[in-house]
């Protein structure tokens, strides 16, 4: 008779198993010399057999069909089979006589009724072996996850460590990785530059790839870096360290999701388009290019409406910069004032404790909600999908509670880092008007009021307090360098401000 030695190892990395198949093959060879068996070929292979589609079993299965062959020399019957469709293809050879005989060192095989009886019960624990060992591993992650380690490959900018199994983060791709995040988050950057400049600054992947769009894009939607986990669509809790704010997160989800709009191709450039609203009428504010000249008005989509003049882009343009004269301030006061305002950051550290405190409380509450939550879900009183989007909602409500506690053990106060990025917004109004950057206009607008509307002509909308508070000041007194910031003490979205003179 004429046999076929097959020889097979789980893996395909080739530091794992490394000396499996060299044994097996010594012992194969041994056993075939012993027992005087005639091998006419040899075939190795290194995947699992859990699954049908191993190349090298189907060559040696094609051998014996073509009468090439009489038997298989193989060290047990689970290298030949782990799943029900090889073993029964092996199976049906027997019954059909092409397989005349299986020799195994540590299994016993005749081609009889008992033979094929013992075969099938040592395919059946081969599979057995394979199915238990799949649950027992999702088990060993589903309890992973739950402890806050992610099971599998690290994301960009962190590494995995395996001498505590847990997540670190890579010191040099992660401010790179930050950077990806900022860089997005203002709008001026596609995916497409996004990649050259990985390219340009040696940004690449964990394994020395490339990043490429797709990389990129699932990076930027990867909760990961905000300290939570993604895990069969549930989001967990994660023990890492987060490289990026929820507020920056947001950010890149804002821009992802406007670009993933289909964008109306325009034969003109209008810089106000989609920022103004009728006052009349409410409807949008278009533009109309006329005798070389931009132009706005109403769409008058509902209907007559009483706005029926024009007002020329550069009318508007300079209502608008009026408008931020008045709440303009020179670099060299700007200077200043955040000089004034590092100097209250110790005494607002102090100050912070007592707030800290009361946020840590509101911590504990929604701790206990997502407790309570799981109670609920176990009683079978939510589905699945209920109980995901709930925790996904109060897990990210927990990150910026986490941040804001982070800030005020770090920062002080919370008004103390909105208050510079006021003084900071202040000085950008004039850099706007001086370097007359008319596309920035529109975004600026936005952050510092809401409700801008046209009405007979005119410029209106409804700037946030402490920016009103500063035009009126400004129109009081020209040459007063005043400004208004958080009270201590207070919240950084409050409306309750002091004016403080510098």
């Amino acid at each position: 008779m004429k046999y076929i030695l097959y020889a097979r190892k789980s893996t395909e990395e080739d530091d794992r198993q490394v000396l499996s198949i060299e044994a097996q093959l010594v012992e194969l060879q041994e056993y075939a010399a012993k027992e005087k068996l005639e091998i006419i070929a040899s075939f190795q292979e290194a995947k699992t057999a859990k699954e049908p589609g191993r190349i090298k079993f189907a060559e040696m299965l094609s051998l014996i069909e073509r009468g090439k062959a009489d038997g298989i020399i193989s060290w047990h019957p689970d290298r030949l089979a782990r799943n029900s469709v090889d073993g029964g293809k092996i199976i049906y050879f027997v019954d059909r006589g092409l397989i005349r005989s299986l020799k195994f060192p540590t299994f016993w095989f005749e081609p009889t009724p008992q033979g094929l009886f013992m075969l099938n019960i040592a395919f059946g624990q081969s599979k057995y072996f394979v199915d238990n060992l799949r649950e027992n591993v999702k088990r060993g992650l589903r309890q992973k996850i739950r402890n806050g380690v992610w099971p599998g490959w690290a994301p960009v900018g962190y590494l995995n460590n395996p001498k505590t199994r847990g997540i670190d983060v890579d010191s040099k791709k992660a401010l790179k990785v930050r950077k990806l995040f900022e860089m997005y988050a203002t709008g001026a950057y596609t995916l497409h530059s996004l990649a050259n400049w990985c390219r340009e600054n040696g940004l690449v992947g964990n394994l020395g790839k490339p990043l490429v769009i797709a990389n990129i894009q699932k990076n930027l939607q990867n909760v990961f870096y905000l300290g939570l986990m993604k895990w069969k669509r549930e989001i967990f809790e994660g023990k890492h360290e987060p490289l990026i704010s929820k507020k920056l997160f947001d950010s890149c989800q804002e821009v992802m999701a406007k670009r993933g709009k289909v964008q109306e191709v325009r034969k003109h450039h209008f810089t106000f388009l989609g920022l103004l609203k009728c006052a009349s009428c409410g409807c949008s504010i278009t533009g109309e290019r006329q005798k070389g000249h931009n132009y706005y008005r109403c769409t008058k989509k509902k209907g007559p409406c009483q706005e029926k003049h024009y007002l020329r882009e550069e009318a508007l343009t300079e209502q608008i910069k009026n408008f931020l004269q008045k709440v303009s301030l020179s670099s060299q006061d700007t200077e200043k004032v955040l000089a004034a305002l590092d100097t209250e950051q110790d005494k607002a550290r102090e100050d912070a404790q007592s707030e800290v405190g009361i946020l840590k409380d509101q911590l504990s509450q929604f701790e206990i909600k997502l407790q309570r939550l799981l109670d609920i879900y176990l009683a079978d009183a939510l589905s699945t999908e209920e109980y995901t989007a709930k925790k996904q909602s109060l897990l990210s409500q927990k990150v910026a509670l986490v941040e804001k506690i982070t800030d005020f053990e770090q920062k002080g106060l919370s008004w103390l880092e909105p208050a510079r990025e006021f003084v900071k917004s202040l000085n950008q109004a004039i850099k706007l008007i001086d370097e007359n950057n008319l596309s920035e206009l529109p975004t600026f607008l936005k952050n510092i009021g809401s409700n801008h509307i046209l009405r007979n002509r005119q410029f209106v909308f409804t700037p946030k307090i402490e920016y009103q508070l500063v035009a009126e000041r400004g129109e009081a007194n020209q040459n007063s360098l005043t400004f208004p910031t958080w009270c201590p003490g207070r919240e950084s979205n409050s409306h309750d401000v002091a004016i403080n003179r510098f």
